[in-house]
């Protein structure tokens, strides 16, 4: 795949953290003209502030970081759940009501949500964390049925054992009791290297994947469903 963004002017959010870093990359090797903002979008006028001030857009890539809390479920307290859905849930719709109406009233657009595949496999204490990325991943599948037909496309990717500096940081990759975890769990029997899921995001981002609305991709080694 190569040029497959020219010519499409992407926002990326919170680019510092999480996949931020490797889609900024990935996306200019691949001509998009990428706008990077680093900022926290749990503000609730920080979402409509970040679209507004990168301009017109084709293409939104809602990457959002929270650290997982690692509370057990009967611990979990009030402040801890709605911080994590302030992080991970409650900007989507916000930056949905900044950026999609005008590319319903174009009628081309892409939104794509980073997300994470603790959703789709019971992990112990993670609760909070994996309930609010399991509501990004429903938002994302409702919300995309509904724009389709306006030709605009919604997806995500639902990811875990991916390399990157919020959740996988190298004090972390050189744990040897993280090396057997590895082992022991994902069959790849390596993390997902970050340009792999970058690149895949990037195509998803493409032209060439206008076909696909509403759907949940699993980016993890292997283990989903294991």
């Amino acid at each position: 795949m190569q040029n497959a963004l020219v010519g499409q002017r992407v926002l990326i959010t919170q680019s510092t953290a999480f996949m931020g870093p490797a889609l900024c990359e990935v996306f200019s090797k691949q001509g998009a003209t990428v706008i990077a903002s680093p900022d926290d979008l749990a503000d609730p006028d920080a979402p409509a502030r970040v679209v507004a001030a990168a301009g017109p857009i084709d293409v939104l890539v809602a990457n959002l970081a929270f650290t997982a809390p690692s509370t057990p479920a009967l611990d979990v307290q009030d402040a801890e759940w709605r911080a994590v859905f302030a992080a991970l849930v409650d900007p989507l719709p916000r930056l949905l009501r900044a950026a999609a109406p005008a590319m319903v009233a174009r009628r081309s657009g892409k939104l794509l949500v980073i997300g994470s595949a603790s959703a789709l496999r019971g992990m112990k204490r993670t609760a909070s964390y994996s309930a609010a990325r399991g509501a990004q991943l429903a938002w994302v599948q409702a919300v995309g049925v509904e724009l389709a037909p306006h030709n605009v496309q919604v997806n995500a990717i639902a990811q875990n054992f991916v390399d990157n500096p919020t959740y996988f940081p190298p004090e972390v990759q050189a744990n040897p009791r993280f090396q057997e975890r590895l082992a022991r769990e994902v069959p790849l029997g390596r993390l997902v290297a970050a340009r792999e899921d970058a690149q895949f995001a990037a195509y998803l981002c493409s032209p060439a994947a206008g076909c696909f609305v509403g759907q949940v991709f699993p980016v993890c080694g292997g283990w989903v469903g294991r």
